[in-house]
């Protein structure tokens, strides 16, 4: 038995989906533990794009069976819209999709609650508006819908008017919109049902029994550590968790099936939204990172805000989730820099601050350390003694700075500039 999670280990965005892609290869089962459509996971294979929001990206590899969890809350329409897509791409998905009966649905109402509150706030979350945390909060407040819900009409009819007399209240009463019928919320769930009834099943008990056979497993979080409502920069943050803990809540699978937790890591830091960002670069530097890798959101087309590597911040992720190893990813963006800046600890009113603060983030200061940078294009490059002798420094400097080993080095959006040390 081999089970991998694999975290993002800064503000999401950190390339999880490429390297997700690259060890299916050797699994035979890839889950989606927690999130939902808000995130947005990019593969590109033989210069081919792909965009996937619920469905592991695994399932590019023939065979290999997606599981989604029940830490995720699923849009059904989403959902239904993805598998099409892939059908439309001669992608054959059939009886390689399974659904938790235990996951949460978003529906309409979620997603009109969660732009009416976006708006009402002061101060701006940067919410895709994608119904994720009002679902959540349905899960805490009991009145959520599940998969398992839609396979009695009877019950779920009574569910589904108990929860939206409420929020039909809250969009009328609070938020001056438009509420939804019981009609074209009943309409959404039945044809879902007819979709995807083969797919359902209880996944904990499925994964457990996978696990117990020796099947090889690897969990696909969304996001990053710095964005679990948790450990992150709240309230600048997700609705779930996407460190080692929402791993096992949202897949079912327990701490002693784990044997390897994968950090993914850019060579720099991104941050979509609003929130505290202590090395964000707002001047030309932050403008050339940005242009050269590509950094605007898949699910939102969003700039990322771009800024430079944090040891401390990879560090209180490795505290957390307990990296055995780091995936090094967009390297190749920082070509072409003389200098290369490194935030290795926080000052706070003139005093060094020993861990990464919960709160006073905003605050503090980064103290930088410089790094020759390099000119070479080494995105071509297939094994780590071809790079630049700069770019190999920083590689081990990274590694010094975090105490994490980094096993997997990334030079381009394709399977293949990847680099294994």
């Amino acid at each position: 038995m081999s089970c991998t999670v694999v975290v993002g280990s800064q503000w999401g965005d950190e390339g999880k989906a490429k390297m997700i892609d690259f060890f299916s290869k050797d699994a035979d089962i890839v889950v989606r533990y927690q999130g939902g459509a808000n995130a947005g996971h990019t593969v590109v294979v033989q210069g081919k794009k792909y965009v996937f929001h619920l469905i592991p990206s695994g399932i590019l590899h023939p065979g290999k069976i997606c599981v989604i969890g029940n830490g995720v809350v699923i849009d059904p329409e989403q959902l239904v819209k993805e598998m099409d897509d892939l059908k439309s791409q001669n992608i054959d998905i059939e009886g390689r999709i399974i659904l938790s009966d235990a996951a949460h649905l978003i529906l309409p109402f979620h997603k009109a609650i969660d732009s009416a509150m976006e708006e009402f706030r002061s101060a701006k979350i940067g919410t895709t508006g994608r119904g994720i945390g009002p679902s959540y909060a349905d899960k805490c407040y009991r009145t959520g819908i599940r998969i398992g819900d839609i396979f009695d009409e009877d019950l779920l009819e009574e569910k589904v008017r108990l929860v939206l007399d409420y929020k039909n209240l809250q969009l009328e009463k609070i938020h001056g919109r438009k509420g939804f019928s019981i009609d074209e919320i009943m309409d959404i769930l039945i044809k879902f049902r007819n979709t995807v009834k083969p797919m359902v099943t209880n996944t904990a008990y499925y994964l457990n029994e996978a696990a117990d056979a020796g099947k090889n497993i690897i969990l696909e979080g969304a996001q990053g550590f710095g964005l679990d409502i948790d450990h992150g920069t709240y309230p600048f943050v997700t609705s779930s968790n996407p460190t080692i803990g929402g791993a096992l809540l949202g897949s079912g699978l327990n701490s002693f099936q784990i044997n390897r937790v994968v950090g993914i890591t850019k060579a720099y830091i991104t941050r979509v939204g609003e929130g505290p960002f202590p090395t964000e670069e707002t001047g030309e530097t932050g403008n050339i990172l940005r242009e050269k890798g590509g950094e605007y959101g898949a699910t939102t087309g969003r700039a990322r805000r771009c800024g430079w590597f944090d040891v401390e911040l990879l560090k209180q992720a490795r505290r957390v989730c307990g990296f055995t190893e780091l995936a090094f990813i967009k390297m190749d963006v920082l070509s072409g820099l003389d200098s290369i800046k490194v935030a290795v600890g926080y000052e706070l009113n003139g005093k060094k601050v020993d861990s990464f603060p919960s709160s006073l983030l905003h605050k503090v200061k980064p103290v930088y350390e410089d790094l020759p940078g390099w000119s070479e294009d080494i995105s071509r490059c297939t094994a780590i003694d071809q790079l630049p002798k700069n770019a190999q420094n920083y590689i081990e400097y990274i590694e010094k700075k975090t105490g994490i080993p980094i096993k997997v080095v990334s030079l381009g959006p394709d399977r293949e500039n990847t680099i294994v040390r």
